[in-house]
């Protein structure tokens, strides 16, 4: 088994590292499972996007390299907001929209995490409001705040960039927020022994503040050189250099409630070519020397598209289980022939969330139906009855999968779950009749 940074190292997920040969050694010396990792996430939403994905893998990996990891929910930083990022200033959640959000949350880690209380490494969640509730703002400036420097705090990106815009500046609230970060690894490394804070390459500035901060607590109390790493690893971002788990329908949950497992499984299938084997690498357990194998058959025949079904497939059981998965793969390869006659009417909801479509009345397919030649036109499928009879001379229109004929009329034989009917011309392009 390689060494947890060994495996980063080889899967390209490590950015930068305060000390990687210190971090190597304290690793691999005494118990693995009681070498202790935190990464914190605030509660901005219910659900965590596919980009808050990338580091609970660093958990992950920490995890199954046998040491222990900590989630650490941002009850109490929620309530404050994080300016790394940002070009503006977040709007304030209440105390219990936070608390609530939290909640939520807390199912996500355990799909990717190992909670087992039989593990001797199960993942620990806490939640940093039961520790920052408690401090008040004179033991934070006394205790905490004195070993900070407004100078060098200033100095960090995610303050910088919004002091140099005019416009929106940077309230006290934000620029404290590396304050609260800190004294969080702060208060980890006293009551849990946790030695190493992990993120994304954005949160570097906090990160090393926070081992800044246990070195000078330690120095005033005369302790020499406590055990405190930090570790980020790179941002992902789309080919284009956008931010990553955004699509033209809005962002990229991990829950399914906010993103169905076929459209997690599509995301993924769609995914650039060149970032496919980073995507590998980043967001799947699969062997480097499999995603070598994937990356050398993309690279011979990018057609055939074996890197990419791998990430979908392996992506989507991480997250929502292989049966979830299994349908996900059935209803793409029925949208891929056609054939969607077979798909459970959830499934099929799922696949044609984002065809375009219309309700019609139903009492319409009753006696001959409705002429297809005339409903292509209707649905925008054909400009033209003449189109649209070429359309159905050529072989081209299917129903429900089924190929129609020139003089073909929609019955009510052609519900699907007594209240669809699923058209197709060419190849891609899709209605959805509803039926009421």
């Amino acid at each position: 088994m390689s060494t947890f940074i060994e495996e980063l190292r080889r899967r390209g997920r490590i950015a930068q590292v305060t000390d990687e040969a210190g971090l190597a050694r304290h690793l691999a010396s005494g118990r693995a499972d009681e070498r202790r990792a935190y990464i914190g996430y605030d509660p901005t939403a219910d659900s965590l996007t596919i980009g808050n994905m990338t580091t609970i893998m660093l958990l992950a990996h920490f995890q199954r390299a046998g040491h222990t990891p900590v989630v650490v929910a941002g009850g109490g930083t929620g309530l404050i907001g994080d300016p790394s990022g940002k070009s503006a200033e977040r709007q304030l959640l209440t105390r219990e929209k936070v608390a609530e959000n939290v909640r939520s949350q807390m199912r996500i880690f355990g799909t990717i995490l190992d909670f087992s209380p039989a593990v001797s490494n199960r993942a620990v969640i806490v939640d940093n409001a039961d520790w920052l509730s408690k401090m008040s703002y004179l033991d934070a400036l006394r205790d905490v705040g004195k070993h900070f420097r407004v100078n060098e705090m200033i100095q960090r990106d995610s303050v910088r960039d919004r002091l140099e815009n005019r416009e929106q500046g940077i309230s006290y609230t934000e620029f404290s927020y590396m304050i609260l970060q800190a004294y969080d690894f702060l208060h980890l490394h006293r009551s849990m022994g946790v030695t190493l804070q992990m993120g994304g390459s954005d949160q570097w500035g906090n990160i090393v503040a926070g081992t800044d901060l246990i070195r000078k607590v330690a120095a005033s109390t005369g302790q020499v050189d406590p055990v405190a790493f930090g570790l980020t690893t790179p941002l992902v971002t789309k080919a284009d250099g956008t931010k990553f788990g955004k699509t033209e329908s809005g962002a990229v949950w991990m829950t399914a409630d906010r993103t169905s497992p076929y459209a997690l499984y599509q995301f993924w299938l769609n995914a650039d070519d060149s970032q496919v084997v980073n995507y590998l690498n980043t967001f799947t357990f699969l062997p480097v020397e499999r995603i070598a194998e994937l990356a050398d058959s993309h690279a011979r025949n990018p057609g055939q598209r074996d890197a990419h079904r791998a990430l979908a497939a392996a992506a989507t059981e991480l997250l929502h289980g292989p049966t979830e998965r299994a349908n996900a793969e059935l209803a793409s390869k029925a949208l891929f022939s056609g054939d969607v006659s077979g798909l459970p009417e959830q499934l099929l909801d799922e696949v044609f969330a984002n065809v375009p479509g219309n309700t019609f009345a139903k009492s319409r397919l009753e006696g001959d139906g409705v002429a297809l030649l005339d409903f292509l036109v209707e649905t925008g499928l054909a400009s033209s009855k003449r189109e649209a009879r070429e359309f159905l001379a050529g072989g081209s229109v299917l129903v429900n999968g089924h190929k129609a004929a020139a003089d073909a009329s929609l019955t009510s034989d052609h519900l699907l779950h007594g209240k669809v009917t699923a058209i197709r011309r060419g190849k891609k392009n899709w209605f959805l009749a509803r039926w009421a």
